[in-house]
C-alpha cells in the first residue's frame, strides 16, 4: 500500500512557489503581522506540454509576464535561501512515516472547505461524503493523522472557490505570479482569497491571527514544501523554469475546472464514483503542485 505522501505526489498539480491557498495564506499572514500552504507510480516530473496557443504565442494569456518573471525570481530566491534549506533539515530529521501523518492531518483540516465548495457546485452527495470524512478522521482518525474514512470507501476529493467559479463559467483571466503565493490567474487568485476568509476551521479557531492559525500555517508550509521537493528540483532541468511553471499550472487548473463541469470523460462524476485527491483543500493549505513541464522561453 502506498503512503499518503506518494499518493499526493502522484497527482501533483501546481508548480513550485508554495502555490495555492498556502501561498496566499503566507502573504495574508505577512499582512496581518505587519498591520497589528492516489495511488499510482509517480509520472516523470519533466515532460513536453502539447502545442497550445500559449506555446505558439508566448504572450497569450500572460500580459504581465515582465512583472510575473520578477515575482517568480523573488519566490525562487526565497526558497533557495530559506524555505528549501529548512525543509531539507526537516526531511532529514523527521522519518517519512511521521511526515505522512502530518500530511494527512494537514489535508483533513481542509475538508470542511472542500465540502462547502462541492455543495456550492451542486454536488450534494460528494459534499456530504467530504463532511463525513472530516468527522470520521478527526475522531477515529486521531485529528486526521490517519485516513480511516478512506478505508470505509470515503475517498478524498478536491475543490476550491477557483474551481467553483469555473464550474459556473468564469474564465481564468490573465496569468499572474505573486511572490510566495505562486502561479495563479485572476479567477483562481480571487478564489484563493475566499478560500482563506471563509475557511470553516480557520474561522472556528480565530483565523491566521490566532496561535492555532500561525501554527497551522507553519506546519503546512513545511509539509507542502517537503511533499513537492522533487518538483522543485526538477525545475533545474528545464530550459525556462518560469515557462515550465506557467505551463504546468495552466494545464492543471484547466483540467481541474473541466473535472467540476463534467467535461472530462475520463473522470467519473462526483456523485457516482469517488476518486482520490492528493492535496489539502485551501485554508492555510495548498493546492496541489504540478509537475513542471518542459517549455521554451516566454
Amino acid at each position: 500500500m502506498t503512503s499518503d505522501r506518494s499518493k499526493r505526489r502522484d497527482k501533483a498539480s501546481a508548480p513550485p512557489g508554495l502555490s495555492g491557498g498556502l501561498g496566499l495564506a503566507l502573504a495574508a499572514t505577512a499582512l496581518v503581522w505587519t498591520s497589528s500552504a492516489q495511488a499510482q507510480e509517480q509520472p516523470p516530473l519533466v515532460k513536453a506540454p502539447p502545442a497550445t496557443q500559449a506555446s505558439i504565442n508566448p504572450s497569450a494569456g500572460d500580459p504581465w509576464r515582465g512583472l510575473n518573471r520578477v515575482s517568480f525570481a523573488i519566490s525562487m530566491g526565497l526558497d533557495k535561501v530559506l524555505i528549501g534549506p529548512v525543509t531539507h533539515v526537516y526531511m532529514a530529521v523527521v522519518p517519512g512515516v511521521v511526515r505522512d501523518r502530518v500530511s494527512s492531518a494537514v489535508y483533513n483540516l481542509g475538508e470542511p472547505n472542500t465540502a462547502m465548495n462541492l455543495a456550492l457546485q451542486g454536488h450534494g452527495k460528494a459534499a456530504a461524503r467530504s463532511g463525513t470524512r472530516f468527522v470520521v478522521n478527526s475522531t477515529v482518525g486521531v485529528l486526521g493523522l490517519f485516513d480511516v474514512a478512506a478505508k470505509t470507501g470515503l475517498k478524498r476529493r478536491e475543490a476550491d472557490f477557483g474551481q467553483t467559479f469555473g464550474r459556473y463559467g468564469a474564465g481564468p483571466g490573465p496569468y499572474v505570479y505573486v511572490p510566495i503565493m505562486g502561479p495563479s490567474n485572476v479567477r483562481d487568485g480571487t478564489g484563493r482569497v475566499l478560500d482563506i476568509v471563509t475557511d470553516p476551521v480557520g474561522l472556528a479557531f480565530g483565523g491566521l491571527e490566532s496561535r492555532f492559525g500561525r501554527a497551522r500555517l507553519g506546519v503546512t508550509v513545511l509539509d507542502t514544501r517537503a511533499v513537492y521537493d522533487s518538483a522543485f528540483r526538477a525545475l533545474d532541468d528545464t530550459i525556462d523554469p518560469y515557462a515550465a511553471t506557467r505551463s504546468a499550472s495552466e494545464q492543471r487548473r484547466a483540467a481541474f475546472v473541466r473535472e467540476a463541469t463534467g467535461e472530462v470523460q475520463a473522470l467519473p462524476d462526483f456523485d457516482d464514483v469517488e476518486t482520490s485527491s492528493p492535496t489539502p483543500s485551501p485554508g492555510p493549505s495548498t493546492t496541489p503542485p504540478a509537475q513542471p513541464a518542459q517549455a521554451g522561453p516566454q
